[in-house]
């Protein structure tokens, strides 16, 4: 029981570092206060790897260390960012938990990325008129331009990353840490088409950061 929760431990402070250390070295700006990093990309592919609630320890541990190191938002923004993680990573691990496949996989993170949208639409519409002290009705009209898009790209980002990267990282890990897990580990195959789709979902959504920006 102790080796177990040691083990546990380990893996939430390694992931938790590096998602922080990837929303310290990678934050682009995309619109308004709105800003990209890859964080989700370690937290799903951890919940992936070790189930849901490893993606909601390490949320919550990460947003946690943004709160109190980054952030200028306050307690608001710490809700909101966990609410932000949980709803995509805690999303897409979970199905993937169901059914450990690349359909599964997939089901997964286009399933979070769309309760990732709907969730902080209804969340920039209940707080953002609190901490940014402009009325509810100037939020609304952000909704739909501006909120709904981003999040729909950082989703669509993310998802494409990780079923680039998800297998190397866990073939790797299958050398290492992984290595007494082995039957558990997961051994989703990601086909050369899903790869080329998702290079094609990055390429699309980079140009259209760089369309809403004005810059293309």
């Amino acid at each position: 029981m102790m080796e177990s929760k040691t083990k546990t431990m380990t893996r939430v402070a390694m992931l938790s570092a590096l998602a922080f250390a990837a929303v310290l070295f990678i934050r682009i700006p995309m619109v308004l206060f709105l800003e990209y990093d890859p964080k989700n990309v370690i937290i799903a592919i951890g919940g992936f790897i070790w189930g849901p609630f490893m993606s909601l320890m390490v949320a919550v541990v990460t947003a946690f260390i943004e709160f109190l190191t980054i952030s200028e938002d306050g307690i608001i923004g710490l809700v909101m960012n966990i609410i932000s993680i949980c709803a995509f990573s805690c999303t897409a691990a979970f199905i993937y938990k169901k059914d450990r496949t690349l359909r599964g996989s997939i089901i997964g993170l286009v399933s979070g990325t769309v309760l990732l949208t709907v969730v902080m639409m209804l969340w920039n519409y209940l707080v953002t008129p609190i901490y940014m002290g402009i009325p509810r009705a100037e939020v609304v009209k952000l909704l739909v331009p501006a909120i709904m898009p981003f999040n729909l790209i950082k989703g669509g980002i993310d998802s494409a990353i990780i079923l680039l990267i998800y297998k190397p990282i866990v073939s790797a890990l299958r050398r290492t840490v992984l290595k007494s897990e082995s039957k558990d580990a997961p051994k989703m195959i990601v086909h050369p088409g899903v790869m080329a789709v998702a290079v094609l979902v990055i390429v699309t959504c980079v140009m259209l950061v760089l369309a809403m920006k004005g810059i293309i």
